[in-house]
C-alpha cells in the first residue's frame, strides 16, 4: 500500500518555492509516496564513523601550513530528539566557503580570492550528551544566478548521519545579525516561524578569549522545534 507522505513539521520548507528558482525544475509534479525502509536502509555503523571516514576534523583553521584568513569563530551546540534527549554518535560533515564568499570547487569562479589556508571542510560527531564542537573563521557572502544582484548571506551547510547514510539530513547555519537573510529565497523558503532555528547565537560564554568569537547552534531532528532541513527530493 502506498501511503501519502508529509511533512512532520510546517515549520520545513516546501519542494517548490517559485522565488529559489531551481526549485521551479527540481521539484516533484506528483504526490509523494513514502517507500518502507529495509533493514539495509536502516542500519549502519553507528559508533564505527571514525573507522568508515577517518578522524574528526574539528578545527578547519589548522589543516595547512598557515592560518586562513578571516574572523576565527566556534561553533557550539547539542543535537536533540523532539523530547529534548541528546543524540549520540552522530556525525555532524560541515562544509563552507572562504571569508571572501570563495569555495574550492571548479564550479565556482566569481572574481573572488582562494584562500591557500582554507578549504572549508571538515567533520566531528557528537558525544554521549548530544554534544559537538568545531572551529572555523566566519565565511563571507557570495553572489549567484538566482535572480539579478543576488548574494547569499554568510552560512555553513552541516550534515548529520544518525544510523544510517538514509537518514541523512541537511541545514544551513546562519549568523544573527545579517541583512541577507530578509532577501535570500532559500533562506525564506522557510516558514517566518521556524527561519530563526537556522540562526546561531552569539555566546560569551563559548568565546576564546584573544582568539574566537563564540556561537550556539543546537539542532533538534524532529518536533514542533525542529531545525528546517533541506528535503530529499530537493
Amino acid at each position: 500500500m502506498q501511503t501519502l507522505y508529509n511533512l512532520e513539521d510546517a515549520g520545513q520548507p516546501p519542494s517548490l518555492f517559485p522565488p529559489y528558482i531551481s526549485t521551479v525544475a527540481r521539484s516533484p509534479r506528483e504526490k509523494l509516496v513514502r517507500i518502507p525502509h529495509t533493514l539495509t536502509e536502516t542500519t549502519g555503523p553507528t559508533g564505527a564513523w571514525d573507522h568508515l571516514m577517518g578522524g574528526a576534523i574539528a578545527d578547519l583553521t589548522r589543516q595547512h601550513a598557515g592560518e586562513p584568513i578571516g574572523q576565527r569563530i566556534r561553533i557550539s551546540g547539542r543535537v536533540l530528539d523532539e523530547s529534548l534527549h541528546p543524540v549520540p554518535d552522530t556525525i555532524i560533515e560541515i562544509w563552507q566557503c572562504n571569508a571572501a564568499g570563495r569555495y574550492i570547487h571548479v564550479k565556482d569562479q566569481w572574481d573572488a580570492p582562494i584562500d591557500p589556508n582554507f578549504t572549508g571542510a571538515g567533520r566531528v560527531v557528537t558525544d554521549a550528551e548530544g554534544r559537538y564542537q568545531f572551529t572555523t573563521i566566519r565565511p563571507g557572502a557570495y553572489p549567484w544566478g538566482n535572480h539579478l544582484n543576488a548574494w547569499r548571506p554568510a552560512h555553513i551547510h552541516l550534515s548529520l548521519l544518525g544510523p544510517a547514510f538514509a537518514t541523512r539530513l541537511v541545514t544551513q547555519l546562519y549568523f544573527p545579525d545579517d541583512p541577507l537573510i530578509e532577501i535570500d529565497p532559500i533562506a525564506n523558503a522557510v516558514p517566518l516561524e521556524a527561519r530563526a532555528r537556522m540562526v546561531a547565537r552569539f555566546d560569551i560564554a563559548t568565546t576564546q578569549p584573544n582568539y574566537a568569537l563564540g556561537y550556539l547552534f543546537d539542532i533538534f531532528l524532529r518536533g514542533c522545534n525542529a531545525t528546517p532541513f533541506e528535503t530529499g527530493h530537493e
